[in-house]
């Protein structure tokens, strides 16, 4: 079973690079589409982020 994890290789908090460990995608793909939702939808993002930073372990 595939477990989501905060990547090691992180520019914040290593969110963005776990999502896209976790699906197998470039992780410029997720931190470009994190970007613009942060702008499209008023902020509510990065509360988002927050909680998930929160939550998220980190890689072992």
């Amino acid at each position: 079973m595939k477990r989501l994890y905060r990547s090691r290789e992180r520019i914040i908090a290593g969110i963005c690079g776990g999502i896209a460990e976790y699906l197998n995608i470039d992780p410029v793909v997720v931190r470009l589409v994190a970007a613009v939702s942060i702008l499209f939808s008023f902020f509510t993002v990065i509360i988002a982020y927050f909680i998930a930073w929160m939550i998220i372990p980190e890689r072992p």
